[in-house]
């Protein structure tokens, strides 16, 4: 491993840092995109699809957590798989023990978070997120291929589940009433508020009692992860230094940027919960609150 790629220990990284680092033998990227339901956000490739272009940084492979590295059967979309199952989809990605795993998507900073939360939950720590993603790439005039590599030699990747990053809705349930706490939810003031229906059919309005709303565009810039600094500033009023931090959002997706924010800001009691408002929201017994 070079001494660049040693020495970088943040969980972001940017295109050029990619760029500069694309033939490290330890180096793997990971293509996470996933559709956005959120209105507003477009991924590249979906631009792309009328003219038949496909985009992709040289030499990434597809990590398909939607469809694939999830859980069979579930009747929530992409909640975390086992260790086991987990851990054999990615050595079929042929990633190692040792390797430096950089994920992006093709929105900007949209579905990558998720990917690195659930590398870092599944026990490995050299995972990264490419800041501002495939856009960025692009609008840096970097090369791009256009397919994504499917004939790949078997890893050794062992997964070990630290299950306390991706909670459930009885952690959640008793996080309500505990000071030492804090619910962020990702979605729209609107959607937080009740005053906007939810997208999914049947599902209620409204939030979690206690919970505080941090719609995930505050904390990006034009597709960016903004600043440490800024990123303190905005949680400060919100979670405290010793607080456990539990991120939520409409499907676990976007909850995840919000763990990558607190992280880049120093916060380290971190989860998210894998079920959020998809789960909670439903028909239930668990408690909601209209503003």
């Amino acid at each position: 491993m070079s001494k660049n790629m040693a020495n970088n220990s943040s969980s972001l990284v940017d295109v050029h840092w990619l760029n500069d680092n694309l033939g490290e033998r330890q180096l793997i990227i990971l293509d996470a995109s996933v559709p956005p339901v959120v209105p507003g956000y477009v991924s590249i490739n979906a631009l792309e699809e009328n003219t038949g272009k496909f985009l992709a940084i040289p030499g990434a492979r597809r990590f398909d957590y939607d469809k694939k590295v999830c859980k069979p059967n579930s009747t929530l979309p992409h909640m975390m798989p086992t260790a086991e199952l987990f851990q054999a989809e990615v050595r079929k990605l042929g990633i190692n023990q040792d390797s430096m795993v950089v994920v992006y998507d093709d929105v900007g900073v949209y579905a990558s978070p998720r990917a690195w939360w659930m590398f870092r939950a599944m026990g490995h720590a050299n995972i990264k997120v490419l800041d501002g993603g495939l856009p960025a790439w692009i609008e840096a005039g970097l090369a791009t291929q256009d397919n994504l590599e499917t004939e790949l030699p078997s890893g050794n990747f062992l997964a070990n589940f630290a299950e306390e990053k991706f909670c459930d809705f009885n952690v959640v349930l008793s996080a309500l009433e505990d000071e030492q706490c804090c619910i962020l939810d990702a979605r729209s003031a609107g959607r937080f508020n009740g005053a906007v229906p939810e997208p999914r059919p049947g599902v209620r309005s409204g939030h979690m009692p206690n919970a505080k709303n941090l719609p995930f565009p505050e904390v990006l810039d034009n597709g960016h992860m903004k600043s440490p600094a800024k990123l303190q500033k905005i949680l400060a009023p919100l979670l405290a230094s010793n607080q456990k931090m539990i991120s939520s959002c409409g499907s676990g997706i976007t909850a995840c940027i919000l763990t990558l924010a607190a992280e880049l800001a120093g916060h380290k009691k971190l989860s998210s919960y894998d079920g959020s408002w998809a789960e909670w929201g439903a028909p239930s017994k668990l408690p909601v609150v209209i503003d």
